[in-house]
């Protein structure tokens, strides 16, 4: 009889064994899926932002050839050429097409930068990238994408838009990479564990930023680099080396 219980009491647990093992399943499924649709969303973000830039550079374009044109036939050339002066200088101005001498940091610098300017956060941002370095592209592009993407979502919890900003810097310091993201913050972070966290942020926001966080750190680390995160009045500054 006794056996009997003892082995009851053995399945009992088995089956609570398999009843928890499926639930973390199922929650570790749900999260995933939470993640993999906010990083399509970001996706189609910056693809439909970047598609509105293309349309309305081939409007201005259209403009500009047709008044050049009317000037050609009108025989103004000095009209022309101080035309042509000025959209040289308006070129300039507004250029903001970030060269690293990396291809695949300029890809997704140039997307992250173009989506935060698109949602009216002032942006400075200078970076020069080695060509060739220890860290993989795909790990850099990572990091890179993951630093910008909290930076984004920090600086829209910002209800001003005159108070967003977002200031970049990625050089070679000490025979290493240096990797500099400021970006405004509110006074809504707080430090949990080791770990920043948003104190006004929904669950599902806080697991998105301390699993960007916690991915930064992971490909840092097995690169045998470095991290730093400051915050203080409403500013949250990251700077990651990385060994070339």
């Amino acid at each position: 009889m006794a056996a009997a219980g003892g082995l009851g009491i053995i399945l009992a647990g088995i089956g609570l064994f398999f009843l928890f093992r499926w639930y973390l399943t199922c929650l570790v499924d749900r999260r995933i899926e939470g993640f993999q649709n906010d990083l399509i969303s970001r996706q189609v973000d910056e693809v439909e932002n970047m598609y509105r830039q293309m349309r309305g550079w081939r409007h201005d374009f259209k403009n500009h050839i047709q008044t050049m044109l009317v000037f050609v036939q009108n025989g103004e050339t000095e009209r022309l050429e101080g035309y042509l002066q000025n959209l040289n200088e308006d070129l300039n101005s507004v250029d903001q097409v970030l060269k690293t001498g990396n291809v695949m940091a300029d890809a997704i610098l140039n997307s992250k930068l173009s989506l935060a300017g698109a949602r009216k956060i002032a942006v400075n941002a200078k970076a020069r990238v080695p060509e060739h370095m220890a860290v993989s592209d795909v790990n850099l592009c990572s990091i890179l994408g993951n630093l910008l993407d909290n930076a984004i979502e920090s600086c829209m919890r910002i209800e001003e838009p005159e108070k967003r900003f977002l200031r970049v810097y990625i050089g070679v310091m000490k025979q290493q990479l240096y990797i500099s993201v400021t970006n405004s913050a509110g006074d809504n972070l707080k430090k949990t564990g080791g770990r920043f966290l948003s104190s006004k942020s929904g669950r599902d926001e806080q697991a998105r930023f301390g699993f960007g966080l916690m991915r930064i750190d992971g490909i840092v680390k097995q690169n045998g680099g470095y991290v730093n995160r400051q915050t203080e009045e409403g500013v949250f500054a990251t700077e990651v080396m990385l060994p070339l």
